[in-house]
């Protein structure tokens, strides 16, 4: 019987798409480098300026201050979602549908004018004397107005985000923990919030890269963050393409940063759901297998029927004795 030789599929279909994505981006690339419009110098001399790196350090700090307020009000107003009380639940219910109706710019241009509507705010008995008043004016400035603006309005998504997660978790959880005699506030701190936090925080963290780069619109206000400061270079240099670059490299790095702490967070809470956690792309590269060396031509031809294999055939009769 002739000796057939083992030809490996040819995927022409895909080698064909790789090669035009290939020349896709070897293309965009050469036009990055050729074409005189980025002005990479500019790009170059602005990219750590002084004025550039205090308005992402701004930038981190609106981030910050409006993902912990709101999501500390977002826990809140989920378990005012999840009361029994119906007080609690439409209270809820009515924050949450109001402050997602309301565009984020009308809120921040809301706040930033409420000195407009209420030129004194006080502290005293409701409906009775007020004992201590002061100027809203003095009290409520542009980055204030931003940071209240920014949270309100994260509170509303954060509050569904985590109601979605609590439901989420099996109910026998919580009447196994009542049947073991531990309060309400241990159970949901130490059994449901756990378990619930696996559905919580991808999108927490899509929540929390939305909010960064949603920081730009407290530009209106005349914020020196991260955008309004590019905005304000190229306004007097009139570059305004690599300026543009300065701020989309900016905000690449700093999500870059937020997805890889994501990624490790998650593994942290999956713990106890997941035997073998997924390996990271730095782990998968590191514990990646060598290659084993490709045989020789001879090698992949079909034997005849009947012939023995000499790579898998065991030790000869007597090899032991």
């Amino acid at each position: 019987m002739s000796r057939l030789t083992v030809v490996p599929a040819r995927y022409y279909g895909r080698w064909l798409a790789g090669t035009a994505t290939l020349v896709l981006v070897a293309q965009f690339g050469y036009g990055l480098a050729t074409n005189p419009g980025w002005d990479w110098s500019t790009f170059v001399d602005y990219l750590f300026a002084e004025s550039v790196l205090k308005a992402v350090w701004l930038t981190v700090q609106l981030t910050f201050y409006g993902t912990a307020l709101g999501f500390t009000l977002g826990v809140l107003l989920a378990v005012m979602r999840l009361s029994s009380s119906p007080v609690l639940r439409g209270v809820a219910w009515t924050y949450i549908w109001a402050f997602r109706s309301i565009p984020l710019i009308v809120q921040l241009l809301f706040w930033f004018n409420l000195a407009y509507l209420y030129q004194e705010l006080g502290f005293g008995i409701p409906f009775g004397p007020v004992f201590w008043t002061f100027e809203t004016m003095h009290l409520i400035g542009p980055i204030t107005a931003a940071v209240i603006g920014l949270a309100l309005h994260q509170a509303a998504y954060a509050a569904e985000i985590v109601r979605g997660g609590i439901i989420a978790v099996d109910p026998g959880q919580r009447e196994a923990a009542a049947a073991l005699g531990l309060p309400k506030l241990r159970q949901f701190r130490r059994i449901v919030l756990p378990q619930a936090m696996r559905g919580i925080l991808p999108n927490a963290a899509n929540e929390i890269i939305s909010l960064f780069k949603g920081t730009s619109i407290v530009s209106v206000m005349a914020v020196g963050e991260l955008f309004y400061q590019v905005q304000v270079i190229y306004g007097r240099n009139g570059r305004v393409v690599p300026l543009l670059m300065v701020a989309t490299v900016w905000y690449i790095l700093l999500t870059t940063v937020l997805s890889v702490a994501q990624h490790y967070v998650e593994r942290r809470f999956a713990r106890g759901a997941e035997r073998q956690p997924t390996p990271g792309a730095l782990e998968r590269l590191r514990n990646r297998p060598p290659r084993l060396p490709r045989p020789p031509r001879a090698a992949r031809r079909l034997r005849p029927p009947g012939a023995a294999d000499p790579l898998s055939a065991g030790p000869e009769k007597g090899a032991g004795r």
